[in-house]
């Protein structure tokens, strides 16, 4: 049978757990054997094995995955050799394959880091070079005389200028030591290389390719029954499951997983705040079960958010990267971006969020989870696709704005008389107009948070800046902060970073100056816990404070709906 008729039937058998091997080592020894000259067919073939990876039915299975997997470099440069057209693999949802490579304008941060983790697989991608006064100008700081050329002359040639100074170093290598000498900080150097515009070329190694990257977990889970469904999953009953597993990683240890997932994120022309800021200091890795784990972290303080504390987890299945999340929580409350790969949507995807969400409850007290428009398909028809909507209504989720959940019991009504029924794009596109909420029941008042958005704070402090301070932020910051060391008593000394933002957000409540001496001495807490080692004791003093939390909910809440 051919290449063509056997990845579909092993597509299929993909999804049939609890039957016998002899079907899939079958089809596996023959596609082992065949030779796949199309690159689209031969990407089916690898998303394939990978969620068998992810999900082996039995070890004898698992084991030939792994030996096709293995020779998949050797299936790219046949391909490559036969001049196939290689450019579906390029596709942020499938690139990463072994054999290939990634161009992308990576932030000045991950470029540092590739630099110095993989100096020889990194170089300057000179095609895509879109800018080139820009690129002039800011390479005159580091290429004397360069100004002689590049003022005056057309089609100037930097490459040639840069690999006259460069001497034996790497172009790339060479570009990253000039910026690391200038006396500005990591977002000055970051604002002046992303002045250039370079894209970035990573040819990564097998072990850094979506083929390769494994964690080696203590045991594998096999999966010889069928997969949990959505409808086997009350969302309720999880979050008030048992705890979950949890230890402290090792800096070492945390460093790597740090590693794995820029890696992961970055063979997909993708960054994540949480990755490529993370704390290795304060890694946590969760046991979910079924051969799920977590690994949690923090960013460094000196990138955190203003206000709200932020955490990301990148989630393995029986060692195979599958998903990542970022939470960004305000008291109990939590906007929570779940991200599954597009190789493992056919897995046990509402279980894995379902335990995400436990996790999430477990370290950082929040029981409202906030879902953006985004997810659930506004400007992502990716999402109207595949009923995002109706994934997250299913597991409780509800839309807050009033509108919108007449319309979603409309159409729960039509369900509920034909179980055919499906709605239309243009209805899903309407639903995905805005946010979702769930409220674990007894744990908050429910709609209190419906119409709450922290840019509404944000907005409220713009205003403030324009009429009393005549757009000066810099005048508003210092009143402020004057304001708040009074009314908070806190003691002289240099202003930090969280100080410097919280006090325009203090600032704005009226009865600030009222709070008695507990309320006081608890915000002052907060400030300083902001900065603190871990972010998740600046979120569980924030939830103590119930005066800050009435004042913070007026403020960022949106009146008009």
């Amino acid at each position: 049978m051919s290449a063509d008729k056997l990845i579909p039937t092993l597509e299929k058998l993909k999804r049939s757990f609890g039957t016998t091997d002899t079907k899939f080592l079958h089809s596996l020894t023959s596609l082992s054997k065949s030779k796949i000259s199309d690159a689209q067919l031969l990407d089916r073939f690898h998303e394939a094995l990978l969620f068998l990876r992810a999900y082996p039915p039995s070890a004898r299975v698992l084991k030939l995955v792994e030996q096709i997997l293995r020779d998949f470099p050797n299936r790219i440069s046949q391909l490559r050799e036969s001049d196939d057209d290689l450019s579906p693999l390029d596709d942020p949802e499938v690139s990463g394959i072994a054999g290939t490579s990634v161009t992308s304008n990576f932030s000045y941060v991950l470029v540092r880091w590739l630099v110095a983790k993989y100096p020889n697989q990194v170089s300057i991608d000179w095609d895509w070079i879109e800018n080139e006064e820009q690129f002039g100008t800011t390479m005159s700081r580091f290429l004397p005389l360069l100004e002689e050329d590049a003022m005056v002359e057309a089609h100037v040639p930097y490459r040639e200028w840069l690999t006259a100074a460069k001497g034996r170093k790497r172009e790339l290598s060479w570009l990253i030591e000039r910026f690391e000498s200038l006396p500005v900080g990591d977002r000055g150097k970051a604002e002046l290389y992303d002045s250039l515009k370079l894209h970035v070329t990573w040819r990564f190694g097998f072990r850094s390719s979506r083929t390769g990257m494994k964690l080696l977990p203590r045991k594998i889970f096999f999966h010889d029954k069928p997969l949990i469904r959505r409808r086997d999953i009350s969302l309720t009953s999880e979050l008030d499951s048992p705890q979950i597993p949890v230890e402290r990683l090792s800096r070492a240890k945390g460093e790597k997983i740090l590693d794995l997932a820029r890696e992961t994120s970055a063979v997909r022309y993708r960054e994540l705040h949480g990755f490529t800021y993370g704390d290795p200091a304060r890694v946590l890795k969760a046991d979910l079960g079924r051969g799920t784990e977590a690994f949690v972290m923090g960013v460094t303080a000196e990138h955190r958010l203003p206000l709200r504390a932020y955490h990301a987890a990148l989630i393995f299945k029986n060692g195979v990267p599958v998903a990542y999340f970022e939470g960004l929580s305000i008291f109990e409350r939590m906007e929570s971006g779940f991200n599954l790969y597009y190789t493992f949507r056919d897995g046990e995807t509402a279980w894995l969020y379902a335990r995400t969400l436990r996790l999430m409850r477990q370290l950082l007290g929040v029981t409202v989870f906030s879902i953006d428009p985004y997810q659930i398909g506004h400007e992502n028809e990716e999402g109207i696709a595949s009923g995002a909507f109706w994934f997250y209504r299913k597991l409780g989720f509800r839309p807050v704005r009033r509108e919108l959940m007449k319309l979603t019991d409309v159409e729960e009504r039509r369900i509920a008389k034909d179980r055919r029924h499906r709605s239309s794009p243009r209805t899903l596109r309407k639903l995905a107009t805005g946010h979702m909420l769930y409220e674990l029941a007894g744990r908050t008042k429910s709609g209190e948070w419906d119409r709450f958005a922290v840019r509404n704070l944000g907005l409220a402090i713009q205003s403030r800046m324009g009429r009393h301070f005549d757009g000066s932020a810099s005048q508003m910051r210092k009143d402020s902060i004057a304001f708040v060391r009074s009314a908070l008593n806190l003691t002289k000394r240099p202003e930090s970073k969280a100080l410097n933002d919280l006090a325009l957000v203090f600032a704005m409540i009226p009865d600030l100056k009222n709070w008695d001496t507990s309320d006081r001495n608890l915000a002052a807490q907060i400030i300083a816990a902001k900065i603190s080692s871990d972010e998740a004791i600046y979120l569980q003093k924030m939830q103590k404070h119930a005066s800050l939390r009435a004042a913070l909910i007026r403020l960022g809440s949106d009146r008009t709906n």
